[in-house]
């Protein structure tokens, strides 16, 4: 056991201590012949009052038997009952030593109060405890910083006795070692003399390095450090208390990869998107080199033949290595695969990779561990882990974690194979269809009745769309593509995606219109390329088409609209008034000439908005206005649901559902997100403008209740704000709005586009928009005449 220098750093005399304790003297008659001051200070005696006594007057002759017997560490010792001057009787504990030379004085009892003896038996027990037993390394050190005592488990630490290394400073113990944790003096010195200079402790600071006992591994500890005084204030050293965290080091970074592993492996149904981000979560951290190999039937979404063991060839799906210098790909931290994606694989007879497909279970060999990729009975492939020479094995642990990041990995890997077969299915029998289901939005209540007018193939060419916007905005459009069948079918999908994509991009009316007629203009020759007749000649059903595209806001309620040849919407207020908006025409898609032009109304909440083909008014045996008279007395019914609003419509209009044309009807009945949803503010474009909207919105998030995306919100609010008050010019306004998801928007009054790149190690900006990428579902950018807005969307925490 390593030893204290009690001469020179402690006083560690005892109760029992001949200089501290009471002391009496008596001759082999035991008569009192000596009292101490001590004595008469316990006991109440004076010297007169005592000396030429008997002992046994006030001291019991035989050890007390009303009390425990003491420590073993003091055997030959005993506890004796006493009589105090006052008449009180004190437990003392007692030891008698022998007096050598002539005289009467024989022998010398040293006694002290046994609650005092008891204490300092205690503190001695605990002493060696912790000198011995106690699993934390201690170790103090002198005002010079040379280490002057340690226990047992410090010169585990060490691996050597402790007379070897006293004396020497921390910092010559643990060459090389570093603190991992920030804000403090950088080395073990620097700390304990900021200590001993301030008094003030340092605890859980975490030092890595590399102790004696073990060169070769890498260990964190928990260290603190504490100054050491007597009672009289006087400073004499600092103490160290440093335990090995190493093992729950090594766990939390097991469950960090598990928690990366889940928030990247699966988000996107690609299989071999999937397989790279495994070999990146895995990489450095776990294995210098990770490859995945996959049974090429899964490149093509199908489940290799057979159960159990594969015998399909495979194929490299990823590679992903982080080896020396000399391996290293660009910034030295990855390496190609020697192996090029979806080549084929073959791995000799005996190798860890050949013996884990033979038996279809995990293969551990040194550095190397193979994991099988299973889904299921099938096994779509294998995961091959590898640590360099100089790294440790895969331990117990390791391998179990290997295991459930594989298996994590083969249901994603099995969803993203799912997927590729019925994509592949879908796009060999695709045909652009109208919506099937409609959103669900705050915007409105939604109904909609499409009959075509080709019972055979069931499509023509009327389609319509409803598009959730930024903001809790719906797009909402509907339009007539000239002809029926297949061929109007494929036009109207084309043009209904076009429109998607474009409103998608948060292009108004006006210039989604625009937009789409540059396209419909292009010849027949471009756009559809060999789509033609047999004769040669292209039958070019896009000029001409009609379209009604509007955009309903719910926070403002209101909606701007535009159109293209089309008929205009029928509005019905919240009293049953029928009106159709005098909206410029502007001409069908694909003949130009003429601008477009939209037009802003108010909807009160309760507003119905009815966009429709003239398939619904217009017929052979009627005119125009009829049909829209009709449509406008339906509509009317303020007590009828959408559905049945849309039934009496196609009932009277379209009487048996006969029609000479296609026919779309869409309806929408208005909502409003009332003031508690939103939240909107306005600041002038200064540098604490940032800070200021961040504090607005952590506090609007706890009003909502939503402290969970507090984080993610104010460094969104952050970075937008940032760009807007470091590029742009005039106040920065910020919007809030809390509908199904959290919609944050931060508008200014300029009118460059933001772009998303990659941003170099040396850069030292460009990464905000990236940032707020990663943060968010969806983020976007709108234009309007007082310049852009960046919108983002976050979905709410759920109900756990």
């Amino acid at each position: 056991m390593a030893a204290w220098n009690a001469d020179e750093n402690a006083d560690l005399r005892g109760p029992l201590d001949v200089s501290r304790a009471a002391t009496m003297v008596i001759d082999a008659r035991d008569t009192v012949v000596g009292w101490s001051p001590a004595a008469e200070r316990l006991l109440g005696y004076r010297p007169e009052e005592v000396v030429g006594r008997p002992l046994s007057a006030f001291l019991s002759p035989g050890p007390s038997t009303s009390v425990a017997p003491l420590s073993h560490r003091l055997r030959g010792n005993e506890t004796r009952t006493a009589r105090r001057r006052d008449g009180l009787e004190l437990v003392l504990a007692t030891a008698v030593s022998p007096l050598s030379g002539s005289g009467t004085a024989e022998r010398v009892l040293i006694a002290t109060e046994l609650k005092d003896f008891r204490l300092w038996d205690f503190r001695l027990a605990l002493f060696d405890g912790l000198a011995t037993q106690s699993p934390v390394g201690l170790a103090v050190y002198d005002t010079d910083l040379r280490l002057i005592w340690c226990n047992t488990a410090y010169e585990r630490e060490i691996g050597r006795p402790f007379a070897e290394f006293r004396g020497l400073r921390a910092d010559a113990l643990y060459a090389g070692g570093r603190f991992v944790t920030k804000g403090h003096p950088p080395t073990l010195e620097a700390v304990m003399r900021r200590v001993l200079d301030t008094g003030e402790p340092f605890l859980d600071l975490h030092f890595r390095g590399r102790p004696p006992s073990d060169p070769e591994t890498d260990h964190l500890w928990s260290c603190a450090y504490y100054r050491l005084q007597d009672a009289d204030g006087h400073v004499f050293g600092v103490c160290e208390d440093a335990f090995d965290i190493s093992d729950r080091h090594r766990a939390q970074q097991r469950l960090a990869l598990l928690v990366e592993a889940g928030r990247g492996i699966g988000t996107a149904l690609d299989v071999m998107v999937t397989a790279r981000k495994v070999t990146e979560v895995a990489v450095p951290g776990f294995a210098t080199t990770v490859t995945v190999d996959l049974a090429g039937e899964v490149l093509e979404g199908e489940v290799p033949a057979g159960s159990g063991v594969t015998q399909a060839p495979l194929v490299r799906a990823a590679h992903c290595s982080a080896g020396d210098e000399a391996a290293a790909g660009p910034g030295g931290t990855s390496s190609p695969s020697p192996v090029p994606e979806r080549s084929p694989v073959e791995y000799p007879s005996g190798s860890p990779q050949d013996r884990c497909l033979s038996s279809g279970g995990l293969v551990l060999d040194d550095t190397t561990l193979v994991v099988p990729l299973r889904a299921g009975d099938g096994m779509l492939g294998l995961v091959t882990f590898v640590r360099g020479a100089a790294a440790a094995v895969f331990d117990g642990g390791e391998v179990a974690l290997a295991d459930e990041l594989v298996a994590r990995t083969a249901v994603s890997i099995d969803n993203a194979r799912r997927f590729t077969r019925e994509r592949t299915a879908a796009l060999t029998l695709q045909r652009q269809l109208l919506p099937q289901k409609l959103p669900e939005g705050s915007a409105g209540e939604l109904a909609y009745r499409y009959l075509p007018t080709d019972d055979v193939t069931g499509v023509g060419g009327d389609w319509f769309d409803v598009i959730p916007l930024s903001g809790a905005r719906v797009g909402l459009v509907v339009g007539d593509v000239v002809g029926h069948g297949l061929q109007a079918a494929a036009t109207m999908g084309r043009l209904r995606t076009t429109v998607h994509a474009f409103a998608q991009m948060d292009m108004d009316p006006v210039e989604l219109l625009s937009r789409l007629d540059d396209l419909v203009a292009q010849s027949a020759e471009e756009q559809w390329g060999e789509m033609g007749m047999a004769d040669g000649t292209h039958a070019d059903v896009t000029t001409g088409a009609t379209c009604l595209y509007a955009v309903y806001d719910p926070v403002s309620r209101r909606c701007v609209m535009a159109r293209a040849g089309h008929l205009p919407p029928a509005v019905v207020a919240p009293d049953g008034r029928v009106s159709f908006p005098d909206l410029p025409a502007g001409p069908p898609l694909g003949l130009g000439g003429l601008p477009f032009e939209s037009m802003e109304v108010e909807l009160p909440v309760g507003s119905l908005l009815a966009l429709f083909t003239d398939g619904l008014v217009e017929a052979r045996d009627r005119d125009i206005d009829h049909g829209l008279a009709v449509l406008g007395r339906v509509l009317s019914d303020r007590c009828a649901s959408l559905d049945q609003l849309c039934d009496r419509v196609v009932a009277e209009l379209l009487p048996g559902g006969s029609t000479a044309d296609d026919t779309a009807l869409l309806l929408v009945r208005t909502r409003e997100l009332d003031h508690t949803q939103v939240a909107s503010w306005e600041l002038p474009a200064e540098p604490v403008t940032a800070g200021r909207f961040r504090d607005l919105t952590t506090r609007q998030l706890h009003r909502w209740g939503l402290e969970e995306l507090s984080f993610t919100t104010e460094l969104v609010v952050s970075e937008l704000v940032t760009n807007a008050v470091r590029y742009a010019e005039g106040p920065v306004q910020v919007r809030l709005i809390r509908d199904r998801t959290l919609w944050c928007e931060v508008a200014d009054t300029g009118h460059t586009s933001p772009h998303l790149r990659h941003s170099g190690e040396d850069d030292e900006g460009g990464r905000g928009l990236f940032i707020v990428a990663q943060l968010v579902q969806r983020w976007g950018t709108r234009y309007s005449g007082s310049g852009k807005t960046i919108w983002t969307e976050q979905a709410l925490p759920g109900p756990d």
